[in-house]
């Protein structure tokens, strides 16, 4: 008899369980299609593309300064080394090239410096612009279920997660026209690419 009972236990619990299951009310989204069809999302892309424009251009007038630069160095040192000038004038030149040197170092250095922390403030942006979307949407999504008495809503998007669904039962739409019912006409339209952006700029 004391065998038995843990084997009730366990077999009572999943009988709750199956049950509690029967009754609750299910629905299902498709996460993705509601983050791409969300017409903030296509504000933001828009916001991510012109910091990312800024900072393409930053970075080309800084390397053009660089080239420049290291045009004037390589002008300096043939003239160190031109027998046509004077001694004093080539240890000038010698002198300006050293300068230069140092200057086009220190140059490099701060190219690289602010593309690292450019590249980075970009990245951080986008995964705040991300995760502020879709906790928008998932509120959205939300307040959709309440309404229509839903206990659990999957997301139809990742295949791991969901094994039978009824397509009737499917919020996204729905969802997608609230959240999309304030939007100005000419973002209205699907953004139809993911918001994470690529930080390795040409």
């Amino acid at each position: 008899m004391k065998n038995l009972r843990p084997l009730i236990v366990v077999l009572s619990l999943l009988a709750a369980t199956l049950t509690a299951t029967a009754q609750s009310k299910q629905a299902t989204v498709d996460m993705k299609k509601l983050f791409n069809g969300y017409y903030k999302t296509t504000l933001a892309q828009g916001l991510l593309e012109k910091s990312k424009s800024d900072l393409r251009k930053d970075l080309k007038e800084m390397a053009d300064n660089l080239e420049k630069s290291q045009t004037d160095y390589k002008q300096l040192l043939d003239q160190a080394n031109d027998a046509a000038l004077s001694p004093d004038e080539r240890e000038k030149r010698k002198s300006a090239a050293t300068a230069k040197a140092r200057e086009i170092n220190n140059s490099k250095a701060a190219f690289e410096q602010y593309q690292r922390q450019a590249e980075s403030s970009l990245a951080d942006k986008s995964q705040r612009m991300s995760a502020n979307l879709v906790t928008e949407i998932q509120k959205a999504v939300a307040d959709k279920a309440k309404a229509g008495g839903y206990t659990l809503v999957l997301n139809s998007a990742t295949t791991e997660v969901v094994v039978f669904s009824d397509i009737s039962a499917d919020l996204t739409e729905p969802v997608l026209k609230q959240l999309n019912a304030g939007a100005p006409i000419d973002v209205a339209k699907p953004a139809g690419l993911p918001l994470t952006i690529s930080t390795n700029l040409p």
